[in-house]
């Protein structure tokens, strides 16, 4: 009979007084700029789910069609005695086939949303009885420090649905290079990575028919009006998702349909009608552009997978 695994809660959550630091700076910029790490309140990861499901968006199916494909793989590169840690703690789908493929000593999960953080670790640990489960809740777009229980462990980075590409590609070596400092040398990162394509393809991914990224979008001010007693009118904004070739991202914005202020944690923040609300990049880059920007980070390719239309493309990397 397998042993008990345990479960601790380590909570590095930033204090509300840094989030409103961060969101006043980037509101007072021009343009005016949100991280998309705001996203994620227990609404925002939920309607991240729905999004995940759209017929327009193909990264999630194309991406969980590269794991069911070449998981024993990834497995067999892995090894034993592993700390896997995935960095946000989004939909569990493809979390639980890793690590039924793996079968690691210990998961963290690293999530700034707490509530949503503890209930998917709490799932997986009752699914997955003799797994060390060890959620931490902490911004990992910043550096931030592991369970001392995983210390001797071979740690794993887990970043799935190209969630790098939030990144400009100066943030994304900036991660990566903190990645490798929590891996360590040896250490490894699966990462799913979008590639360029058609603009049409691209843009009907972000522009959904239901209106479900919209929704997703808005939301951001919801969650920023109940963190920081802010009174965000987003009934008074709409969603704009549009491709840049020059950067080779898409970029979503929040639209001010009138002329408007909103008050933030005691600081009033004006909005010119048609303003845009910058909110988030996503990155897109084929696989010579990505493996160099690994490389500056420290990180070698061990393995990489691609779907037959060269969507997407999954790299198993090791830290030098």
């Amino acid at each position: 009979m397998s042993s008990k695994g345990s479960y601790a809660f380590l909570d590095n959550k930033p204090a509300q007084q840094e989030m409103a630091r961060e969101i006043l700076t980037g509101l007072k910029a021009q343009p005016k700029t949100l991280s998309p790490k705001y996203f994620y309140d227990a609404q925002g990861s939920a309607l991240f789910d729905r999004i995940t499901e759209l017929d327009e968006y193909y990264l999630t199916r194309t991406e969980m069609a590269l794991f069911d494909a070449h998981l024993i793989d990834i497995a067999e590169h892995l090894g034993g005695n592993v700390c896997l840690i995935e960095y946000g703690s989004g939909s569990s789908v493809k979390i639980r086939k890793l690590l039924q493929a793996v079968t690691p000593a210990a998961y963290v999960p690293v999530d700034i949303s707490d509530e949503h953080l503890q209930a998917n670790a709490r799932a997986l640990h009752e699914d997955f009885p003799a797994l060390n489960v060890l959620p931490v809740c902490a911004d990992f777009t910043q550096r931030f420090e592991l369970p001392a229980a995983v210390a001797d462990m071979t740690k794993v980075g887990f970043f799935p649905g190209s969630s790098i590409g939030n990144f400009d590609p100066q943030g994304a070596q900036t991660f990566l290079q903190n990645v490798h400092a929590t891996v360590g040398p040896g250490g490894a990162l699966l990462v799913g990575v979008d590639r360029k394509k058609s603009v049409s393809v691209l843009e009907q991914a972000y522009n959904d028919k239901q209106g479900v990224t919209a929704a997703f979008n808005l939301n951001v001010l919801t969650h920023i009006n109940n963190e920081l007693d802010a009174d965000f009118q987003p009934q008074q904004f709409s969603h704009v998702a549009r491709y840049n070739p020059q950067l080779g991202c898409i970029q979503m914005f929040l639209r001010s349909e009138v002329e408007q202020q909103v008050e933030i944690a005691g600081e009033i923040i004006s909005f010119a009608r048609a303003e845009e609300l910058h909110t988030e990049n996503s990155y897109k880059y084929d696989p010579d552009e990505f493996l160099a920007l690994a490389d500056s980070a420290g990180f070698g390719s061990l393995a990489q997978f691609s779907d037959n239309r060269q969507y997407f493309t999954l790299y198993l990397l090791q830290a030098r």
